[in-house]
């Protein structure tokens, strides 16, 4: 059974950065991918990026430039990396390992 725990997150200034953890345990050789979702107040939650089995990585064009997923293939773990925050990222990110293994969300709050 595939187990996610997330960490990271918090308050940041526009124009910082914050880094998102996910690992990963059980059934981690089943783990063919690792997405990044968040939700804003009021929103649908949205896809902001992937990473899968082949290192092939897709990010939304709003983030583009300013992510990065980040693999730990030894532990396994994978990373957000965030920078160049802006106010619109505010938002609760989830961490994904499809089809259905979901963290429990942290949230990421950039001041203006």
């Amino acid at each position: 059974q595939v187990q996610v725990a997330q960490s990271g997150g918090g308050l940041a200034q526009a124009g910082g950065s914050l880094r998102l953890s996910c690992a990963v345990s059980g059934g981690t050789s089943t783990v063919r991918a690792i997405g990044w979702y968040r939700q804003a107040p009021g929103k649908q939650r949205e896809l902001v990026a992937t990473v899968n089995s082949g290192d092939d990585f897709y990010y939304v064009d709003s983030v583009k430039g300013r992510f990065t997923i980040i693999r730990d293939r030894a532990k396994p773990t994978a990373y957000l990396q965030m920078n160049s925050l802006q106010p619109e990222d505010t938002a609760v990110y989830y961490c994904n390992i499809p089809p259905s293994h979901w963290g429990r969300g942290t949230q990421v709050t950039v001041s203006s």
